[in-house]
């Protein structure tokens, strides 16, 4: 009869090589990774509540980080408090959820440093509240604009399509209780590596990634696109998108 170490040590060495049979791009989705959230309001502390529960470590940030302390402390060891330049310091990919105004701003305090890094982009221009920003999305899409911000970043536009209350409710169960399978978040990017990583963030928020395309096609599902504002599973979405796969 084999050894108990001698089956653990066969295990760790199968374990091993499939891990070095996936592409190192991909590897990125395998662990747990920092996120840095800019913005720790409805979207940006529903979502990184998510991955906290997931296992990451999330820093939310704010200006006056602590405002966020009982939000924090409530989510346990992997939740941290910062300012944005921390949170950005901090992450191996950063989530923007910011009102789509702020966009300038943040871009002035705060491109440099994002340069490089993998950036979920969740912004919704609105003519209301964004003015003359709204009307640069209406002429130059919504991937081109947030790229004029964030240029250099490793952008993947994500979870700008639906409300965070459905977010909340469906991201925490998982979708366990839909018929037909989990939520679908579409996503849209020019960087590969990004799009594997912002995939394996959406699937461990609790939900099915869907690439519509790279970011010119991230108006297929901006606010106000025919893509917005659906609660649907996987094939239900491409199948509304025309997507083949």
């Amino acid at each position: 009869m084999r050894s108990d170490f001698a089956i653990s040590r066969r295990a760790l060495l199968v374990a091993g090589a499939v891990l070095l049979s996936v592409p190192a791009g991909a590897q990125e989705t395998l662990k747990k990774i920092r996120i840095g959230v800019i913005g720790s309001g409805n979207i940006g502390g529903t979502l990184g509540t998510l991955w906290v529960k997931d296992g990451h470590e999330v820093m939310f940030s704010s200006r006056h980080p602590e405002t966020l302390k009982a939000m924090v402390e409530g989510l346990g060891s992997k939740a941290r408090a910062g300012t944005p330049e921390e949170a950005i310091a901090f992450g191996d990919a950063v989530f923007v959820a910011v009102p789509y105004k702020a966009y300038p701003e943040l871009s002035k305090a705060h491109a440099a440093a994002l340069k490089g890094k993998v950036v979920l982009d969740a912004g919704n221009a609105t003519k209301a509240r964004d003015g003359e920003l709204y009307d640069e999305v209406q002429a130059d899409g919504i991937g081109a604009t947030s790229e004029k911000y964030f240029p250099g970043a490793r952008l993947v536009r994500a979870f700008n399509a639906a409300n965070y209350k459905i977010f909340a409710k469906e991201g925490a169960n998982g979708g366990a209780d839909r018929a037909g399978g989990r939520m679908a978040i579409p996503i849209a990017g020019d960087d590969a590596g990004a799009l594997r990583v912002a995939e394996g963030l959406v699937t461990d928020a609790g939900f099915d990634p869907v690439v519509v395309g790279p970011l010119k096609d991230a108006g297929r599902f901006a606010m106000g696109s025919p893509g917005f504002g659906h609660d649907q599973t996987a094939p239900e979405l491409r199948k509304m998108l025309g997507l083949t796969q």
